[in-house]
């Protein structure tokens, strides 16, 4: 626990990629109309999470006026609430909302993250950009392996981000390398990888991604990782492990 603690202190003190700092500093200074009095956090943006979860989401990067402006993963804006919910109503979140990094919000089981720490311009990090931040990924990746056994990655972008990663961390990736596609199901060497659409507005205000798809997957990752969810036919609160 204390190692992925000190991994998430360094990686809030990156300042490895120029473009990504110039961003993120620039974001936290002019800020939103409506976030105004906010002081934003405008610095890479840690994994959150339980150092023994088994099971982990990997998204993209965090939003300019979310992740960038509260300083925790998918909190702040409309992409979280959606994750949030969908992960209260399985029963691996002790509430639907996100709103600060001290909101008392709480994972069973379940960690997330991103290939890309630092909110970038358009929400497009460059190739470049991408592989740098990769070591952290791969460290977390480390630590987390003693209880990790299945992992959702949000959209095309994080899947091609987060198998060379696996692949580095010492996990057997097929090749050729497995195409992303929402529901995409890959066994890597006793960990189950699961491709999502991510939730991004662009997807589920469209439709593309629905609450029921997402909760969908989220489920059946979780219950592969060991995790006891929640049904609709069931709302009460259980234990977050099997036994």
């Amino acid at each position: 626990m204390n190692a992925l603690a000190d991994l998430d202190r360094r990686i809030a003190g990156c300042r490895a990629c120029p473009r990504l700092v110039d961003w993120r500093e620039e974001v936290a200074r002019t800020k939103r109309a409506a976030f105004a009095d906010w002081t934003y956090w405008g610095r890479p943006v840690p994994g959150f999470g339980p150092a023994d979860a088994r099971m982990l989401i990997v998204g993209l990067a965090p939003a300019a006026h979310g992740g960038n402006r509260t300083g925790r993963m998918f909190t702040g804006d409309r992409s979280g609430d959606v994750l949030y919910q969908a992960l209260y109503d399985i029963g691996l979140a002790s509430q639907p909302t996100a709103v600060t990094a001290d909101d008392g919000l709480e994972l069973y089981g379940v960690r997330v993250t991103s290939p890309v720490h630092c909110a970038p311009p358009a929400n497009k990090p460059t190739p470049g950009e991408r592989d740098t931040c990769r070591p952290w990924l791969v460290q977390e990746l480390n630590l987390l392996r003693p209880t990790l056994r299945s992992v959702v990655v949000l959209g095309a972008f994080g899947w091609q981000a987060a198998l060379p990663a696996f692949a580095q961390a010492g996990w057997s990736v097929p090749r050729p390398r497995p195409v992303f596609g929402h529901g995409a199901r890959v066994p890597l060497d006793g960990l189950e990888l699961f491709g999502c659409f991510h939730v991004s507005q662009r997807n589920t205000f469209t439709g593309k991604l629905t609450p029921a798809m997402l909760r969908d997957v989220l489920r059946t990752a979780a219950e592969m990782a060991g995790l006891r969810v929640r049904t609709a036919e069931n709302r009460t609160t259980r234990p977050p492990y099997d036994g």
